[in-house]
């Protein structure tokens, strides 16, 4: 038999068999998709994505690549610097799962679609289907020629094994059908909000999908090429939530209440334990700024996740200048002396420097894979909304996760109902749950609904009378002094000299250095 290999390692003389590489990602990938019910489709993704690689004219460009061919004695050596990136080994796969399920009517057509998109555009990042043009990429990747694409050649040198295994998940009678239950759900939930809205939400199935395959192929061919990467992963296997609860109850009761501010806070944390036992869904907490919502929100997501089998808890912060500080109170708090240090709390944010992130971490970022992240908004908005691939590799993550939005109201303007579509479609489908927490709660429940409101309710609220703790927590009045033409600096230096004298300090705030 031929040798058809995926990947070669050159300083350890070490190959990685196509279909080794193949059946891993495979199961990867349908443990990353089973989450949401499409195991059996991310498998197939995942066991077809390199399809191409078994054309010889691929082996003969990786082989001469890794000098397994020698430019003299091999008549099969091609100039593999010449050819890189110009050998096609995604469409095989997308043609070969349209072929089998577009004859299967409109039904197998649709979850066709989904899935050869998927395996087409897994090096580029999703690929246009319709471009501005008009111009239907998807049909002409999908119609691609043979002696491009190699798909008669390679069905013919297919491993057995991986043929047994797609031909079995091919004639599972349940195939299409769990496909098309969960875009009917979508259908269905969103047909008060419009098709626009509905639309968006189909997109974001195709890209969590398609997150789940680019993270299982670039996870397992990290993992061969540098084995210490293997080593250093989680893989999901985290410490127990009731671990992590337990070194939270402990930091707390060394919290001994001294002033009516702190039975305010104690009071809030409170009430997020006991909404912890909720079901999950869309929650908010309104809590005036020095409420405590840090380790209140933590210990709601904490207790959360381990009553219903959580996967992580993502903190998304607006600002990079307090993230470090909450991520390290966090970190002080779940990460003891004696605990490796990264293996519960991950930062994911431009501040970090090469220099302050270890190997380590660079690698969990890649995909999330700790139980507690710190990001950013931004960081998130790429996650679900960027081109390429890095930013989608981490969107699967999302699901099955309590995502915390601390300071929900800076969320930018222009975002805000791809925001809210996308939340909506986290809770309703791929079982998380979303906390907003802010003083300041923005109405995105109340934007126009036919382009996406996110779903908050009354009963959403994890705080019982959020009325009654502002007017407890009230530290400031606000007096109005804004003039029309505004105010001259030696007139500021005036009501500040007076504001001194008269209370004994003062703050002014200004917006510049100059005046400053």
């Amino acid at each position: 038999m031929k040798e058809y290999i995926a990947h070669y390692h050159s300083s350890e003389n070490r190959r990685q068999h196509l279909s080794e590489h193949l059946f891993c990602v495979a199961d990867r990938s349908r443990t990353a998709t089973q989450k949401i019910g499409l195991g059996s489709q991310g498998e197939l993704i995942g066991l077809v994505h390199d399809l191409g690689k078994y054309s010889q004219d691929f082996q003969n460009y990786l082989k001469s690549a890794v000098n397994l061919l020698n430019q003299d004695e091999d008549e099969e050596y091609v100039d593999a610097k010449g050819l890189k990136g110009k050998i096609d080994h995604s469409s095989a796969g997308a043609q070969l799962i349209w072929q089998e399920l577009s004859k299967r009517g409109v039904q197998g057509q649709v979850v066709g679609q989904i899935l050869a998109l998927c395996v087409a555009s897994h090096h580029s990042g999703l690929i246009d289907c319709l471009d501005v043009n008009g111009k239907n990429n998807f049909v002409r990747r999908i119609n691609k020629q043979d002696d491009k694409t190699h798909l008669q050649e390679v069905m013919r040198n297919i491993d057995s094994s991986v043929k047994h295994r797609l031909d079995e998940l091919l004639a599972r009678p349940e195939f299409l059908e769990e496909m098309m239950a969960l875009l009917k759900a979508i259908t269905e939930i969103s047909s008060k909000e419009g098709t626009q809205v509905t639309w968006q939400k189909y997109g974001l199935l195709v890209r969590l999908l398609f997150s789940c395959l680019i993270d299982a192929d670039r996870s397992d061919t990290a993992d061969f090429e540098r084995s210490a990467a293997r080593r250093l992963r989680m893989n999901g296997q985290y410490e127990h939530w009731q671990t992590l609860i337990g070194r939270l109850e402990d930091h707390l009761k060394t919290f001994v209440p001294k002033n009516r501010i702190d039975h305010l806070r104690k009071d809030i944390s409170e009430h997020c334990l006991t909404g912890a036992s909720r079901d999950k869904g869309m929650f908010s907490l309104s809590v005036p700024t020095g409420g405590g919502k840090t380790l209140a929100s933590l210990r709601f997501a904490l207790n959360h996740a381990n009553k219903h089998g959580m996967d992580r808890v993502i903190y998304v912060i607006p600002f990079t200048s307090i993230i470090d500080q909450n991520a390290g109170v966090v970190r002080g708090i779940l990460e003891p002396d004696g605990v490796e240090p990264g293996s519960v709390v991950l930062e994911h944010h431009s501040n970090l420097t090469p220099e302050s992130q270890s190997w380590r971490d660079k690698i969990l970022a890649e995909n999330w894979d700790t139980p507690v992240v710190y990001t950013t908004m931004v960081q998130l908005l790429e996650t679900l909304f960027s081109g390429g691939t890095r930013g989608a590799r981490r969107m699967h993550q999302l699901a099955n996760s309590v995502l915390i939005f601390d300071e929900v109201q800076t969320l930018p303007v222009k975002c805000i109902h791809l925001f809210n579509n996308a939340m909506n479609f986290f809770v309703d489908h791929c079982g998380s749950s979303v906390v907003l927490c802010t003083a300041t709660q923005p109405l995105l429940h109340r934007v126009e609904p036919g382009r996406g409101a996110i779903k908050l309710r009354q009963e959403s609220e994890l705080m019982p009378n959020v009325k009654r703790l502002f007017d407890e927590l009230k530290r400031v009045e606000v007096i109005p002094e804004r003039k029309l033409g505004g105010w001259e600096q030696t007139e500021i230096a005036e009501l500040a000299h007076s504001e001194a004298k008269e209370s004994g300090s003062c703050l002014v705030i200004v917006n510049t250095k100059k005046s400053a």
